[in-house]
C-alpha cells in the first residue's frame, strides 16, 4: 500500500531469493550457499588455498519455514498470514518475521521488490 509521500508498507512488498544463492537442504533444514565473490576472478585469486567459495547459512525451523514461502510472488503480508499456523497464533510472530526478512535482504539473501 502506497501512502501519499511515495513510500511503500514492507507488508507489500515481494521477497525474491538473491540471484547468486544456492538453496541445498540438511534434513528437514534449508542451507543457503553464497558465493564469498561476485566475480570469478576474484574468487580464484583472493580465496586462500582449502577455503570454500561459498559460505553456507543453515536455516533452522522457522527460517526454513519462511524460505519455503519466498517464492518471488508472494508479498511479505502474505507470507506473514501462511505462517501464522507454523507460529501456532504466536504473539508477536509478525515482527520476528519482518525482522527475519529485513536481516535477509540486509546479507544479501533476498531482495524485496516494491509492488508496481
Amino acid at each position: 500500500m502506497r501512502n501519499n509521500v511515495g513510500k511503500v508498507s514492507l507488508l507489500d512488498t515481494v521477497p525474491v531469493p538473491g540471484s547468486q544463492v544456492l538453496t541445498e537442504w540438511e534434513g528437514e533444514c534449508v542451507v543457503l550457499a553464497l558465493p564469498r565473490f561476485r566475480q570469478k576472478w576474484m574468487q580464484r585469486w583472493l580465496l586462500p588455498k582449502g577455503m570454500s567459495p561459498c559460505t553456507r547459512v543453515q536455516l533452522e525451523e522457522h527460517g526454513t519455514a519462511v524460505w519455503r514461502l519466498i517464492d518471488g510472488r508472494r508479498t511479505v503480508g502474505e507470507i506473514i498470514a501462511l505462517l501464522s499456523p507454523h507460529f501456532h497464533g504466536e504473539a508477536g510472530y509478525e515482527a520476528r518475521v519482518t525482522t527475519y526478512l529485513m536481516r535477509m535482504q540486509r546479507d544479501g539473501l533476498i531482495r524485496l521488490i516494491a509492488p508496481k
